[in-house]
């Protein structure tokens, strides 16, 4: 192991050497631990040496956010459309599952970047491929969002849901509403509980965060493709 390692530092250095460096830094410590003053130190070099393959830190998030978003799995040739998005998200969501950071990281970039805009224009083709117009397929990209990436946004994130004190609250809202606040929300009450499947999960105890992105995933793909079949436009909709 020992050899290893000092064969990879003596390796030189390039710019893909850096930022999958810069990736497997932020898996292992976060996003919060990345500097290139850390960096350097990972790569055994000292820090002006980055500066001649990554201006800044900015360009080097944009190139580790390309680097993930290249671990998605390219489409599947010679299948339906429904099918082929499908995989794709899917595939995008596990690539986010490995690397945590990177959903966060996607979401603070002022401009795509060219991996994300290829993978998007990969996507629209897909469905211009599949018989959707180009107004449906605005409308499509629109109503996916941050989904066609692999995450959403859940209401029941617990993770930004901030006590008085300032820490994060430990009690999700699916583990039991207090009764005085079931009496004045009874339908959140009601469903908080209605299901029961991962403890882990980000969008709160009793609900499946996998289960719950594909539910709604699913339910897109279907109504998208009945709009579809309909030739459905924007210009005709009810207002």
């Amino acid at each position: 192991m020992a050899e290893q390692a000092e064969t990879l530092r003596r390796t030189p250095l390039s710019r893909d050497r850096i930022l999958r460096a810069a990736v497997a830094l932020a898996d292992g410590a976060g996003i919060e631990s990345l500097s290139m003053r850390n960096l350097a130190q990972e790569l055994g070099v000292v820090p002006m040496a980055l500066y001649k393959h990554v201006t800044n830190k900015d360009e080097l998030l944009d190139g580790m956010i390309d680097v993930v978003v290249g671990e998605i799995d390219p489409a599947v040739p010679d299948a339906d459309w429904k099918h082929v998005i499908r995989g794709r998200i899917l595939s995008a969501r596990q690539m986010l599952l490995r690397h945590p950071w990177a959903s966060l990281a996607i979401e603070s970039r002022n401009m795509a970047t060219p991996a994300i805009l290829a993978y998007l224009d990969a996507i629209v083709g897909t469905l211009r491929a599949g018989g959707f117009s180009a107004n449906l397929a605005h409308h499509v990209m629109h109503a996916m969002g941050s989904r066609v990436l692999g995450f959403s946004q859940e209401l029941f994130d617990t993770s930004r849901r901030a006590g008085r004190s300032g820490a994060t609250d430990p009690e999700p809202p699916a583990a039991g509403f207090p009764p005085e606040v079931a009496a004045r929300f009874p339908h959140l009450a009601e469903i908080a509980t209605a299901a029961s499947h991962d403890d882990a999960s980000v969008v709160g105890q009793g609900c499946d965060d996998q289960f719950e992105f594909e539910f709604a995933l699913d339910l897109l793909l279907d109504g998208l493709e009945r709009l579809r079949q309909q030739g459905w436009t924007s210009a005709h909709r009810s207002r």
